[in-house]
């Protein structure tokens, strides 16, 4: 964990929003088929890994320009169409981070707010969060087929809305700089993780408040900071073996 300054007061943060892949869920490997797929099927030049991976998070229209510029609408939603084919053979494969489930219930517990906001679409967001049981625990969720694509603040703007909250009092939780960018656009506070796409020196750059190397340290962040009781956010401890 790497943290900075905070000047936080106890009550002055009530919603934590958080990005998906990456941060939450290791869908990475899958994200990265499934393009490839795509790729494969329409026939098109091929990406390498790299440049597959350092689009994730953005809206898959987004995403398609960042690897093909200067298509046309046609080619784009063709695209996204063999993209989410393949996606959904295998989004059953990808499983949230260690720790990801117990850490967002146990600050659901403590009394904050949660939501995400991700690039993913609609129906790819609903279906993991059936998959992973975890619909219940979000206040509210943006997805990038339903308004502006990050790094654009409007996703983040309109959680805000919904949930009455002012963006002094929120967190954002991502692991691109597409999230950090985001954040700071929206005048919210910037929270990285070092375990997901874009490695720890690309997102120390936009000086997020702490960068974490696994999503169950931001209890123990929380804690530090006076915002939250220990006792409410760290998972319980393993029981012994027999």
């Amino acid at each position: 964990m790497t943290k900075t300054k905070t000047p936080f007061t106890p009550d002055s943060i009530r919603l934590i929003i958080f990005d998906w892949d990456g941060t939450l869920m290791d869908s990475e490997t899958q994200i990265v088929h499934a393009m490839h797929g795509a790729i494969g099927d329409m026939g098109l030049e091929e990406r390498s890994a790299n440049q597959c991976r350092n689009i994730i998070g953005l809206g898959l229209k987004e995403a398609v320009d960042s690897l093909y510029p200067g298509r046309d609408d046609e080619f784009r939603q063709q695209f996204v169409e063999c993209y989410r084919r393949h996606w959904f053979a295998i989004a059953h494969t990808s499983e949230l981070f260690p720790g990801a489930s117990e850490t967002l219930r146990l600050l659901k517990e403590s009394g904050f707010q949660l939501a995400v906001a991700t690039g993913k679409g609609r129906a790819g967001l609903d279906k993991v969060l059936a998959n992973t049981g975890l619909e219940d625990v979000f206040s509210a969720t943006r997805c990038a087929d339903e308004t502006q694509s990050k790094p654009h603040p409007q996703m983040l703007s309109e959680i805000l809305t919904e949930l009455n909250t002012e963006p002094r009092q929120a967190l954002m939780v991502g692991d691109t700089e597409y999230d950090l960018l985001m954040a700071i656009s929206a005048g919210v506070n910037p929270v990285a993780v070092s375990y997901g796409v874009h490695e720890r020196e690309r997102l120390m750059q936009h000086q997020p408040l702490v960068c974490l190397d696994n999503i169950s340290e931001l209890g123990d962040w929380l804690a530090e900071e006076g915002l939250v009781t220990q006792e409410l956010v760290s998972p319980p401890p393993l029981a012994a073996a027999d």
